[in-house]
């Protein structure tokens, strides 16, 4: 679905999901405290689901029909 997504993670670093959204580091620690990302930490890594980011992107779409 998205080319800048790797195909092989199931979860995403920040990083790893500013690329994919084209959003600043604080935009994406912004929707992740708003519950709007969510997301998941394993020790001091924070990860996001790749799931959680396509649901994210359909419900932007969705508003914004």
């Amino acid at each position: 679905m998205f080319t800048v997504l790797p195909t092989t993670h199931q979860a995403l670093t920040v990083p790893e999901a500013m690329a994919a959204l084209r959003y600043s580091r604080s935009k994406v620690y912004d929707l992740i405290r708003s519950g709007a990302l969510p997301s998941f930490t394993e020790g001091r890594a924070r990860r996001i689901p790749a799931e959680s980011l396509h649901t994210y992107i359909r419900n932007r779409l969705e508003e914004a029909a």
